[in-house]
């Protein structure tokens, strides 16, 4: 025997719509983007001097940190001393307003601090700044 099938009005595929879903999806992918901070940190921690005349800084920045051993940090990753343009060019052509900023630990030998000051220079950054903390007065 044969049953007939009754069609009731609705679609036999019933189908979920996603464009409503995409549409918020990319609509927060958006504001990630636009929210996101452009700051590039280093990705270490360093313990920086101290400086009564430090000034605190709100706009985004390319951070190029050097712990106290002399290893050099820059977007979260080791960097060798003759990589240090390269890598800051690199960074200021993705954010031409932003400075560079150099965060050394207070143990950090000089000549280390000056090898970095010079390549960041060689990149064309005429001047660099040293991230200290401020002294509370």
């Amino acid at each position: 025997m044969r049953r007939k099938h009754r069609h009731t009005g609705q679609d036999e595929s019933s189908e979920i719509d996603m464009t409503p879903m995409l549409d918020i999806v990319f609509i927060m992918l958006i504001f990630f983007i636009v929210t996101a901070s452009f700051i590039k940190e280093s990705g270490i921690e360093v313990n920086r001097p101290s400086a009564a005349t430090g000034e605190p800084s709100e706009t985004a920045h390319i951070v190029v940190s050097i712990k106290s051993d002399g290893e050099i940090w820059i977007d979260k990753r080791p960097v060798d001393v003759r990589a240090v343009r390269a890598n800051v060019l690199r960074l200021h052509v993705e954010n031409p307003l932003g400075s560079v900023i150099i965060a050394a630990d207070r143990d950090t030998k000089t000549h280390v601090l000056v090898s970095v000051l010079d390549q960041i220079r060689q990149a064309g950054i005429p001047n660099p700044v040293i991230a200290t903390e401020t002294e509370s007065r």
